[in-house]
């Protein structure tokens, strides 16, 4: 039923409101793309009480303010389906490097979440909440929304429970299999994430303890997941030497869990599998073609960007980041974890061994104030600086760093980039937390895509390389995001659809950010409006908090009832 009422809205049976004769915002004479892939038209947005009361040829209506877009683009607003600012909206809840992008809504909870917490996680990730200068001061989603909605966002924000949180609350860091006991708590706790609005069950498996999970494991936890209507996101087991096996599981478990599957930021990793996007395209249709609900999504840049301990084999990170740390400063394990690392063969996802040269390792982010001076640096000229060798000086900044270090790699081809971006069931997301030029969060050298996304798919691919038309790029960014997350009220421009906006002058959007210089925030956006609200105004933030928690189709939270009886 869930299904056909996402269909129902999404495509043109929304709603109606009662007619009144003043909008509180009229958006007038633009070229409106609606999001459902269809060739713009002219025409002019009525919004009203935060939704779009009308669309047409409202020339003559009353409205409280009147946006003039002649020459510009109105569409729906941007849905980044991976967006990691579970933390920093909690510094800046204005969000600046998602709205001057369009975003307008983020999905989240990779793997790891906001919730649910207990002690142990919460002592274990004391120096990530002491990097933020925040404190966690919830322990389930439930909170973690009482949070966010008392302080107020800048975007709409819903995340998904993650699989590796439920296994670290009930097991830790270690490398075992869940007890019969033990299976049933993660479950439970899924079972209550989703009634308190997750959107699904995630996993990164990748990132230790994500890898000591079974597929049994993962479908179980899946399927609990599924009967609420969720989805299951997954950062696969593996992007590069067997990703098509990586595939293989998400399917199984997709199938044998009865979910939805979303592959997050799918990539050939390691250039040695340069040139193998064909052969993952032609996996996931075939998989399609076979029954499976199977789809993903890019953000179309060749570098990944991910937690530097990541390139130190999983059997290492047993027992959490301490134990970590210890086995770095143990010349026998170090010497193992080398030995591991320079494997070719080796059966776990060997990132050390997909990147091109050390030169292709960028230290991003890092705690520790006496390795700020890093920041931006290639781990080659970093090890030459040091003389030494570069496994040797990523190993130390892990020790010095305490294992909190960051790092973009460069691992990818661009054709192998853009036939990902052209396929019809891939959308867009960003893969970066929600960041800021200034404050706190401006310390940090994220990678550009946390600026620059969803601008440099419309000026790179769109504009300059015709890659994409526009109408097919806008729905990437939001009737097909929209339409996977379930969230029958937003990602086209319809009448009663929330009023997430975006008006920009298609010749002039553009990214700003590099690897070099990355917090630089997007032009071209000249007004976003959140739930009909602008956070940006004639290309200016207005500091408005108009964002919305989005909760998920098993939520129990009365609200969510009022606004959706069939729920």
């Amino acid at each position: 039923m869930r299904a056909t009422l996402c269909v129902l809205f999404l495509f043109g049976c929304a709603p109606t409101f009662a007619q009144n004769s003043t909008f509180d915002v009229l958006i007038a004479n633009g070229r409106i793309v609606d999001g459902t892939g269809s060739p713009w038209y002219s025409g002019d947005v009525g919004i009203r009480d935060g939704r779009i009361a009308a669309i047409g040829s409202l020339a003559g209506s009353a409205a409280r303010r009147t946006i003039d877009a002649h020459g510009m683009v109105v569409a729906p607003g941007f849905i980044d389906m991976l967006g990691q600012s579970e933390l920093t909206i909690l510094v800046n809840p204005h969000l600046p490097s998602k709205i001057f992008q369009g975003i307008t809504t983020e999905i989240t909870g990779e793997g790891g979440s906001a919730a649910p917490l207990n002690d142990r996680i919460i002592a274990g990730n004391s120096l990530t909440y002491q990097h933020y200068q925040i404190a966690a001061d919830w322990h389930d989603l439930a909170g973690y929304f009482a949070r966010l909605e008392k302080q107020g966002m800048g975007i709409n924000l819903g995340t998904y429970v993650g699989a590796t949180q439920v296994r670290r609350v009930v097991i830790g860091d270690d490398d075992r299999a869940p007890t019969t006991a033990e299976l049933g708590q993660m479950k439970d706790l899924v079972r209550t994430a989703m009634k308190q609005g997750a959107m699904g069950v995630s996993t990164s498996l990748q990132y230790a303890p994500a890898p000591y999970a079974s597929t049994e494991e993962l479908i179980a936890l899946a399927s609990e997941a599924a009967r609420f209507g969720g989805i299951y996101a997954t950062h696969m087991r593996n992007e590069g030497d067997y990703v098509l096996q990586a595939i293989d599981e998400a399917v199984r478990i997709g199938r044998e869990a009865h979910i939805p599957v979303e592959i997050w930021h799918i990539k050939a990793a390691g250039k040695k599998n340069w040139g193998r996007m064909p052969e993952i395209v032609a996996k996931v249709n075939a998989a399609r073609a076979a029954g499976t609900d199977i789809t993903a999504d890019t953000y179309a840049y060749t570098a990944w960007f991910n937690d530097m301990s990541a390139f130190i084999p999983p059997w290492a990170h047993d027992g959490g980041t301490g134990r970590l740390i210890e086995r770095l400063k143990d010349p026998a394990q170090r010497a193992r974890i080398r030995k591991d690392m320079l494997d070719p063969a080796g059966k776990w996802d060997n990132e050390w061994q997909e990147i091109p040269d050390p030169g292709a390792v960028l230290i991003a982010v890092v705690q520790n104030p006496r390795l700020l001076p890093l920041e931006g640096k290639r781990l080659d000229a970093i090890a030459k600086e040091r003389g030494d060798d570069p496994i040797d000086t990523l190993m130390d900044i892990l020790v010095e760093d305490q294992g909190f270090t960051y790092c973009a790699v460069f691992g990818m081809s661009e054709p192998d980039v853009v036939l990902a971006l052209q396929q019809p069931w891939v959308s867009v997301d960003n893969d970066s937390q929600g960041t800021a030029p200034d404050g706190l969060l401006g310390k940090e050298h994220p990678h550009p895509r946390a600026y620059g996304t969803f601008p440099r798919i419309l000026h790179k691919y769109v504009h300059d390389e015709h890659k994409l038309t526009l109408e097919d790029a806008i729905r990437k960014f939001t009737a097909l995001p929209a339409q996977r997350m379930r969230l029958a009220d937003r990602g086209v421009l319809k009448t009663g659809m929330w009023a997430d906006v975006v008006v920009f002058n298609p010749d002039q959007v553009r990214d700003l950010a590099t690897f070099d210089h990355p917090n630089q925030l997007s032009t071209g956006m000249e007004y976003v409006l959140v739930n009909g609200t602008p956070v940006i105004e004639a290309g200016k933030p207005t500091n408005a908090l108009p964002g919305k928690v989005l909760r998920g189709p098993g939520s129990e939270d009365p609200q969510r009832r009022r606004r959706d009886p069939e729920n």
